[in-house]
């Protein structure tokens, strides 16, 4: 009995599969691919904890050291909302952290020029969890376009500080894992005034 060399066993078991899988995708659906119905399923269960969602973010200048443009948006907790106005998003993220901390005497903690007791609790299951930001640098003229040109023209001390007056309505993908939240723009869907 003649054996095969290594290299030619692999390639004929590749052509077998490919063979076999090619008669399969005709067999089950001649218009469409089940290829693409795994690839479907496998790019929704990549997103299996996420959810679209309509959702108030504030848009902040993110003053990077560069001077290279960017536009930072920050999905705030809602019981943290009125603290952080007037504040920057430094400072926001500050008292954020120190909510949510099990050592409430750490250093970042000790002068937030708010009385510990005076800082809210945040509700379990609470949407986000924390104090979330993204910032969108490299925009393309029409990506974002309303918010781009709300950008621009908005006063620049709006922009330093978190100001009701700077807050867009947005799409976004909200994801949950164990560890974090994070979100994703899919879409500007109001500028002010709301």
């Amino acid at each position: 009995m003649k054996t095969q060399p290594p290299r030619l066993r692999l390639v004929s078991t590749t052509i077998l599969a490919c063979a076999f899988s090619c008669a399969a995708l005709s067999a089950v659906d001649g218009s469409r691919p089940v290829l693409a119905v795994a690839a479907s399923a496998q790019s929704s269960s990549d997103q299996s904890g996420s959810v679209d969602l309509d959702q108030v973010l504030f848009v902040q200048d993110p003053h990077f050291k560069n001077g290279r443009p960017g536009i930072s948006l920050l999905w705030i907790p809602e019981p943290l909302q009125h603290i952080c106005l007037g504040k920057t998003e430094t400072q926001c993220a500050t008292i954020d952290y120190c909510i949510r901390t099990t050592n409430p005497g750490s250093a970042q903690c000790r002068n937030l020029g708010i009385p510990r007791a005076r800082l809210p609790h945040y509700p379990p299951n609470m949407r986000p969890r924390r104090m979330l930001s993204i910032t969108l640098m490299y925009l393309e003229p029409t990506k974002f376009e309303p918010l781009q040109s709300f950008f621009k023209s908005a006063p620049a001390a709006s922009l330093d500080h978190i100001s009701m007056s700077a807050r867009i309505k947005a799409r976004i993908r909200f994801t949950r894992t164990a560890d974090d939240d994070d979100f994703t723009l899919l879409e500007v869907l109001a500028v002010p005034p709301f």
